[in-house]
């Protein structure tokens, strides 16, 4: 399927690896100029080189914590005018309620609340003044149904969702789209951390968390970047126009719930 946007320029964050290089992979297949951030500069180029040579499009790199006011204002202003939007950083870590302070609470909060707010807030206008736009923030499953040892990122990313659920319908009248995708277990770094936790704390090898943990899912496997890319890349794409503010599991039917 064409998706309309060869041409449109996408800024997709924290996508040296895992689901937003995942995002980054299927846009750029799609024909969509890049510009890729992370924290790690090594990491990044080496990606943003991949995809150059496999899909032909332009990549700009930006090593910089986009969490970090300076490394957003830093981001930003390599960026330039951009179409698409994916947000995207990394969760707060694991822990029980009677383990966070304050201060947990407000790092959970700036890294994934208040940054794709900041982010939202810095590039819509100019959409919204071309009368297109499409933004993707990657949020979790969590917040569907809480996982309860993630309870810094089930309330973080649940005020985003908030936020979302009326900027959405403020920003649709002008041609911006705004939705979230919402991941369950893929293969990535994080999962390798969190199925690295579950073996430490249960005397279990980490190829017995993975198999506890993959007998939870109904579709039986983990999910992969490339399964995410492909739902992100349609959710910016022209055809996406008239599905606004929603909330989109990819989690292999783990969540129970009717709607």
């Amino acid at each position: 399927m064409d998706l309309g946007i060869r041409g449109k320029r996408a800024l997709v964050c924290a996508s040296s690896k895992g689901l937003g290089r995942g995002c980054a992979e299927a846009l750029a297949e799609a024909g969509v100029d890049l510009v890729m951030n992370a924290r790690g500069a090594e990491a990044l180029e080496q990606t943003a080189q991949d995809i150059r040579d496999r899909f032909g499009v332009s990549v700009t790199t930006v090593a910089a914590d986009i969490v970090s006011e300076e490394g957003r204002a830093k981001v930003l202003a390599e960026a330039g005018e951009i179409d698409i939007l994916v947000t995207n950083a990394g969760g707060p870590p694991p822990g029980l309620w009677s383990d966070w302070q304050r201060e947990d609470f407000l790092a959970a909060l700036d890294s994934n609340m208040l940054t794709p707010i900041a982010l939202m807030s810095a590039l819509m206008p100019k959409m919204i003044d071309r009368g297109w736009g499409r933004v993707v923030n990657i949020t979790s499953q969590s917040v569907k149904a809480p996982i309860a040892v993630l309870g810094l990122s089930n309330a973080a990313r649940t005020g985003l969702t908030g936020y979302v659920a009326g900027t959405a319908r403020q920003v649709a009248p002008h041609g911006v789209i705004v939705n979230n995708l919402l991941p369950g277990v893929h293969d990535t770094d994080r999962m390798v951390s969190l199925d690295t936790g579950v073996s430490e704390q249960q005397g279990i090898t980490r190829d017995e968390a993975r198999a506890q943990r993959t007998a939870t899912i109904p579709a039986r496997r983990y999910g992969s970047p490339q399964d995410f890319g492909a739902t992100c890349a349609y959710l910016c794409s022209q055809h996406a126009g008239f599905i606004v503010g929603q909330n989109i599991l990819l989690d292999g039917g783990a969540t129970l719930a009717t709607i």
